[in-house]
């Protein structure tokens, strides 16, 4: 049964927060030891009351981290939850998301099994008897909601507990002169372990640097607009969250937050802490702007600064409709009055307000600015009444008219800004209704000569209606929640947008070295905002990058130009994603805890794709802004068809896919049939701890992905399927004996100390037998080939690689694992499909498999055997490189004597080297002495373990003729689960 997951769009309310009073903590509190995992501490009765009461599902840790690379942020969050009682119980794990973000992994373990997620595209919308479209949009659909809620129920057995994860990412957006970064606290009941573990790593220098106090409701809104030149103030030196630690070097910042359970009481003891809230911004010096280069792609951050502002044309488009009475229309006026007082010398103005009527302040004019006309402008805002309907299409027309007019007269500056900022709280209900036609009478009237911004207050304005206007005519929308600070928000915005400095700005790549880049015409540059562009490099090659910005300002033409060294760049932002990865792997550690260092482990693996993300980032949402303002059919369904493979491609949950994720089976008395993970076997006695492989965990240790395909991560802990530890065991290791590559064959003989090898020059398609021991231990290993092109000056005329392995188990019952690079099917007790990008332990009785995210997949069967298959993946493939697997034996002492295949035949015999006397001119040649036989060798140099380690071997030509027991062609299986034995019987003598 597959579950489908949605967010829902929640907005904050600051009531219902229960805080207890600092004197309820006092000395005669109770000494309690909770069976929460949390050192023994002076708790409160009241919160052990709490504690001991809760009926749902206790977290016993929820752990955030997040890495904020060059602005771009990737969020992990752990959240482990305890089911105390004996019957199963439902547990919500739920998370709140900024609205720009977007979910690209949620991963489930419960019951020991692993439920990861997929994203998939949304099917059409078909149409019902009633002639409607099931899941019809509405009209009021906010498509910039201020919070999202991702959220997820499922089944936990008793006595045992989940885990989820969840990541998701985002592009910070510069506003006001700084980013911020926002984490949601909001848990709905106390927390046994709690950490946040934010770091930021800039290619620039990190600049007023600030932690916000906890802020929840109204307070959100106030303090996303207290900056700006005359906006209000916070108070200086507010302090940062109980628990906050900042550690602030130039290019790296880390901040923690850690409050106990105590703390968390003191704050609130709904569980409501409220938003963890960042703010920052990077030096930045005057120029091009900080571009950069990885991996094929680049990311161009350009936010010029010192330049005089442009005279700006605004005309304000105000609702003074019947259901503006009260607060609304009251916030209005106060924000309306501030941003007069903030137009400055050189602007023009006007205003409108409408309702069933239209009044202009001004008729057919814009107006100075000078104190006289403040002054009037304000007593024109003082007597505005609300009363009767919402024309909508009337006002934006008058107001349009208005700057259309004054900018055909002579004596308009030609390099102002001009603009209308239009707010409502309502739908059309007077004069004009209908939603296309406004469209596309405001193109009409606007023709493409001014911008369109539009604020909506409350729950019942049209946002589809006005995003739209607002892409239409290169403005923004922006909403206002029906319990927020509307004055505050209104002036905020207004302040992003009031001080425009540069205008009609294009900025170029040299033609044909670039691809699929993103916007780069711009209408618009505002003061403390900033524009970013991505794009593809066709030619990795090139030495340099010539970018050229072309913009207005004032009264003059700006042009901007540099050769940006590619490799040079490419150096650089490889080197501040490397700072990245080791601040987060040595990141703030909760006691007792692997999740923190886990989830930073995870998201900086993924850190290392993270400029081609910036690009689907950006290029998803372009996309969607594209299909909103497309104009007929056909355009819509291109830009949406584009956005929809883009967000499958990087995992991303947008509007255009759904998150699918398989449910957790209840069984009929409520509970599951718990399936408890066993991590990767060590290694047996006689195996050299030097041929350790690189990437295999340590037992419950989470390990790293990568974020080719979304970033996902699915950590495993060693307490999954019950609240005991077990002790960490050593890493996996392995031999030597392996055939990867080409694929090249190693063999080791531990006895004799020598080592081997040998070519297989198979055709694609061969499926080759690797170990037969079918009749005894009950494995058989085949691998199939795949061909390539040989790469440039090569003697071959093709290569092959290993593209699947299978693992067939007969004893005690049947099951097999079928590796590729992408995936792991693991059919025995349950058939799962497993993604290679995660990193994940799964048992599942016959077998066990250990997943390190594109890295390796551990297979072990009973205690005695395991086999490691590497997964050799290509983010950049040139035309003779194919994702293959390279295949090691870790583990044979299971095997029987019996045992063959083109490895398995050698796991119990010796070899001799002798030489071959000299023969004329001929010098003395080595050869192998195998069973009866002599093969004749070379001495080579191999490389293994995906090029960390070299290997001398002794090299048979000729398929291993000689060296292998028959023929190659005898090695040959007719499909990939064929288990029959070698025919020639055994390999011993």
């Amino acid at each position: 049964m597959m579950l489908l997951l949605t967010l829902l769009i929640i907005c904050f309310s600051p009531g219902g927060l229960g805080q207890l009073e600092e004197s309820q903590f006092g000395n005669d509190a109770d000494l309690a030891d909770f069976d929460l995992d949390i050192a023994p501490r002076r708790v409160p009765r009241q919160v052990k009351t709490m504690l001991t009461k809760e009926t749902k599902p206790h977290i016993q840790e929820l752990s955030i981290k997040t890495t904020i690379i060059s602005r771009y942020a990737f969020t992990a969050v752990y959240c482990a939850m305890l089911n105390r009682h004996s019957a199963a119980t439902e547990g919500v794990f739920q998370f709140q998301i900024p609205a720009n973000a977007y979910v690209s992994n949620f991963t489930m373990i419960i019951g020991g099994r692993v439920y990861q997620s997929e994203v998939r595209p949304k099917e059409k919308r078909v149409k019902q008897e009633n002639g409607k479209p099931k899941n019809k949009e509405s009209g009021d659909a906010s498509p910039e909601p201020e919070v999202e809620v991702f959220r997820m129920a499922a089944s936990i057995p008793g006595r045992n507990r989940a885990i989820f994860l969840l990541t998701y990412e985002e592009l910070l957006q510069r506003r006001l002169g700084y980013y911020e970064h926002m984490t949601s606290l909001r848990p709905l009941q106390l927390v046994s372990r709690l950490s946040l573990d934010v770091t930021i790593v800039d290619h620039s220098a990190i600049t007023n640097l600030e932690v916000l106090p906890l802020r929840n409701g109204k307070s959100m809104a106030a303090a996303n607009s207290a900056a700006g030149p005359n906006a209000p103030k916070i108070p200086a030196k507010l302090e940062p969250p109980v628990t906050t630690v900042i550690k602030n070097e130039k290019n790296v910042c880390k901040i923690t937050f850690s409050p106990n359970i105590v703390q968390q009481a003191k704050i609130t003891t709904s569980g409501v802490l409220g938003d963890f809230v960042i703010r920052y911004d990077v030096q930045r010096d005057m120029g091009i702007g900080d571009i950069q280069v990885l991996n094929g792609h680049f990311v161009h951050y350009f936010a010029p600064k010192d330049l005089p502002v442009v005279p700006k044309n605004v005309v304000f488009v105000i609702d003074t409709s019947a259901s503006m009475l009260g607060t609304k229309i009251r916030q209005t006026k106060d924000a309306l009055f501030t941003i007069l007082r903030d137009l400055r010398p050189g602007d023009r103005f006007n205003i409108i307000s409408f309702s069933n009527k239209i009044k202009v302040w001004q008729p057919n004019r814009l107006v100075e600015v000078t104190p006289l006309t403040v002054r009037d402008a304000k007593k024109f805002i003082f007597t505005l009444a609300t009363t009767g309907g919402t024309n909508i299409d009337g006002a934006i027309n008058t107001g349009s008219s208005l700057l259309r007019d004054y900018l055909l007269r002579p004596d308009a500056s030609p390099n102002s800004v001009s603009l209308v900022i239009f707010l409502t709280d309502g739908r059309p209900t007077v004069g004009e209704v209908q939603s296309t036609a406004i469209l596309g009478n405001t193109r009409s009237a606007v023709q493409e000569k001014f911008c369109i911004f539009t604020i909506g207050i409350g729950n019942d304005v049209d946002y589809r209606l006005l995003e739209r206007m607002a892409l239409e005519n290169c403005g923004m929308m922006r909403r206002i929640n029906e319990d927020a600070d509307a004055s505050s928000m209104l002036k905020g915005f207004y302040d992003e947008i009031g001080t425009p400095l540069l205008s009609d700005i294009r900025i170029n790549y040299t033609e044909d070295s670039v691809q699929y880049v993103t916007q780069h015409l711009f209408t618009n540059y505002f003061n403390g905002s900033e524009i970013v562009i991505a794009g593809k490099l066709t030619n990795q090659s090139a030495e340099s990058l010539h970018v050229l910005v072309t913009a207005s300002n004032n009264d003059k033409s700006i042009i901007l130009e540099t050769d940006v060294p590619l490799r040079h760049r490419q150096i650089e932002t490889e080197k501040h994603v490397k700072k990245a990865t080791a601040a987060m792997a040595g990141g703030a550690r909760v006691p007792g805890s692997a999740a923190t260092q886990g989830l930073g482990n995870a998201l900086g693996a993924i850190a290392d794709d993270f400029v081609e993300r910036v690009w689907g980032f950006l290029s998803v949402k372009e996309g969607l802004r594209s299909r909103l303002r497309s104009q007929t059919s056909k355009e819509r369904d291109d830009h949406t068809q584009q956005a929809t493979n883009l967000s499958v491609n990087y995992h991303f949950l947008t509007p255009l896919t759904n998150l699918v994720v398989e449910k957790p089976e209840v069984l009929a008395d409520g509970t599951m049939a718990p399936a408890p993970t066993m991590a990767p076997p060590s290694a047996g006695e006689g195996v050299s701890t030097a041929n350790e492989l690189p990437g295999v965990p340590e037992e419950g240790t989470p390990q790293k992905t990568n974020g080719k395909q979304g970033g996902q991560i699915s950590s495993m802990r060693n307490t999954i399927g019950k609240v005991e530890r077990r002790p960490a065991k050593k890493s996996v290791t392995i031999s030597k004996t392996s055939a990867d590559g080409d694929p090249h064959f190693v063999v080791e003989f531990p006895l004799s100390k020598l080592t081997v090898c040998f070519n297989i020059n198979g055709e694609p398609g061969h499926i080759l037998r690797l170990v037969s021991d079918h009749k005894h231990s009950g494995v058989t290993v085949n691998g199939k080939l795949i061909g390539a092109p040989a790469p440039p000056g090569s003697h071959k005329q093709q290569r092959t690689y290993f593209s699947t392995i299978t693992i067939v188990v007969d004893h005690p019952k049947r099951a097999y694992i079928e590796v590729t690079p992408k995936k792991v099917i693991l059919d025995g007790r349950d058939r799962m499909v497993l993604p290679c990008h995660s990193t994940v332990t799964v048992d599942s009785g016959a077998l066990s498999v250990s997943i390190v995210g594109n890295s390796n997949v551990t297979v072990a069967v009973g205690g005695n055997i395991s086999f490691v298959i590497l997964l050799h993946q290509y983010k950049n493939p040139a035309p003779y490189q194919r994702d293959h697997l390279g295949f090691y034996i870790g583990r044979s002492k299971g095997l029987s004597h019996n045992c063959h295949g083109l490895l398995g035949q050698f796991l119990y015999e010796e070899v001799g080297l002798a030489e071959l006397p000299a023969q004329g001119d001929k010098k003395p040649s080595p050869i192998l002495k195998v069973k009866d036989r002599s093969v004749p060798v070379v001495q080579k140099n191999r490389k293994i373990y995906s090029g960390t380690q070299s290997v001398d071997c002794w090299f048979a030509r000729n398929n291993a003729a000689k060296l292998i027991d028959g023929q190659y062609e005898d090695y040959l299986m007719s499909h990939m689960f064929d288990t029959g034995n070698w025919p020639h019987g055994t390999n011993r003598v």
